[in-house]
């Protein structure tokens, strides 16, 4: 009987124990699931304060700060601190807030300036520079994986600070990365609650620095985009005031047929052309290519179509017009960059042109061979250096004109390089031979129907690569 009955309250306390057993399983459990829970909702919390930040499109200074301080509110550290990394591969304090222990001792001759700690601490961390490797925080940098320290007075890597305020008692460093590329680390330094950081709080962290890693390059990403939108405005607006700065009509001289035509590879273009009336039977014509693209060519061009037109109606040369405009441009033209210029003048009532160029393509003229009766094209001009490449001095002695007649008949086509470097698909160009067939071809034509020879002769040509540089075609022809 007894034995009985000790097998009953054995059985009865076996059933008992499970049942707690069973009651701590669940309460570990829902606890568990509770503290999920809420590190779920501290993320979120946490994502919605960088998607603000990012929005707001704040300098990174300053989105550094705001995640410093989502990261203390998240973990209950008593500071946190975003050490970046520079493109030296040396760390440097990007935002801190609270009394975050600096990365190395601080020196006998600073100790004596601890007034306001916080402010004095913050200029510290962002003085100091450190190699990735150096400590935790290098450590981490230098591997990419984030560190949880319980127990700091155990690592040697861990300042000892001689100010109690300072002293470190758990550490957390989590790398923040952007497409695997490390932007810093986020370091939390204490729980204000005294004790170790948990392996809950570590996942946290390193949860935060990723989704701070998001908020970078979003916001980096949206920076860029703010930027290329404005400088679509500007490339918009320059565009604008090139095509305003090129002739709309071409003047009316008697026994002068113009045509121009002009194609930007990009936005803006390097190329200009101008064609202005000097008196009742004589028309300035140039055609000029700055070296480079973009905005600095086009801003230049325009500068230099403008002296141009202020010096050209003062001389009948050439030669002493692209002298005048050099001397004007020199202190304009930056280190690197030139422009090269053919000018002529076509004298109708004389039946000549006068021709100087500045290091330009050398102009094409087509003209009856006064002893065969046959129409011939070749290449004139004459010597000359790009403007701002040399010295006024240089220029000046370089450069020279020549004097060629122009009966009825001719035609003086001027044109930039991107029309004579037009490749196939062999990635030959399309060349001054080929340039000069086509004009003859097409010489019986008017101005407008050359130009559209001349084009079609190059686009039959290039095939479906088409042009890869500006161009620019002025034709004028003696009728």
């Amino acid at each position: 009987m007894m034995l009985f009955l000790l097998g009953g309250f054995l059985g009865a306390a076996l059933v008992y124990a499970q049942y707690w057993r069973a009651q701590r399983e669940t309460a570990r459990i829902e606890e568990e699931k509770q503290a999920l829970m809420e590190e779920r909702q501290i993320v979120l919390d946490y994502m919605h304060t960088m998607v603000d930040a990012v929005g707001e499109r704040l300098p990174r200074e300053e989105l550094f700060q705001r995640i410093v301080h989502a990261a203390i509110l998240s973990t209950g550290a008593l500071s946190a601190c975003i050490f970046e990394k520079g493109g030296d591969d040396m760390m440097r304090g990007a935002a801190v807030e609270g009394l975050f222990p600096p990365h190395r001792p601080i020196p006998d001759t600073q100790r004596m300036k601890m007034g306001t700690r916080a402010k004095f601490i913050e200029q510290v961390l962002k003085s100091e520079s450190f190699p990735v490797g150096e400590g935790v925080v290098g450590r981490v940098a230098a591997t990419g994986r984030g560190e949880l320290i319980v127990r700091a007075s155990d690592d040697p890597r861990i300042v000892k600070h001689e100010d109690a305020a300072l002293m470190v008692r758990s550490v957390i460093a989590a790398p923040i990365m952007v497409r695997q590329r490390l932007i810093g680390v986020l370091c939390v330094c204490n729980a204000s609650d005294g004790l170790p950081f948990s392996e809950t709080d570590y996942s946290l962290v390193e949860a935060l620095a990723e989704q701070a890693g998001l908020a970078v390059h979003n916001a980096d990403f949206l920076n860029l985009q703010a930027d290329k939108q404005r400088f679509d405005i500007d490339l918009a607006l320059a565009s604008d005031v090139q095509l305003m700065l090129l002739p709309h009509e071409m003047p009316q001289v008697p026994g002068l047929d113009i045509d121009a035509r002009y194609l930007a590879a990009q936005k803006v273009s390097g190329d200009l052309y101008d064609v202005f009336r000097l008196d009742h039977d004589r028309v300035g014509v140039a055609v000029a290519d700055v070296s480079g693209k973009g905005m600095s060519a086009s801003l230049l061009m325009a500068i230099c179509r403008t002296t141009l037109r202020q010096i050209a109606p003062a001389h009948s040369s050439p030669a002493r017009v692209l002298t005048e405009v050099n001397r004007s441009l020199a202190g304009d033209v930056h280190t690197g960059m030139y422009i090269t210029m053919t000018y002529a003048v076509v004298d109708a009532g004389k039946n000549q042109i006068t021709i100087a160029r500045a290091g330009h393509e050398l102009p094409l003229l087509s003209r009856r061979d006064p002893l065969t009766g046959v129409y011939i094209s070749e290449f004139v001009g004459s010597e000359g250096m790009p403007v701002g490449l040399v010295d006024p001095e240089l220029f000046e002695a370089a450069i020279s004109g020549q004097t060629l007649l122009f009966a009825p008949g001719s035609t003086l086509v001027l044109y930039t390089d991107g029309l004579t470097e037009a490749p196939n698909e062999d990635d030959k160009e399309f060349g001054g031979a080929r340039l000069a067939d086509a004009l003859r071809a097409a010489h019986t034509g008017s101005a407008r129907q050359i130009n559209d020879d001349i084009l079609t002769a190059v686009e039959a040509f290039a095939g479906t690569g088409g042009l890869r540089d500006d161009y620019t075609l002025l034709t004028v022809k003696r009728t």
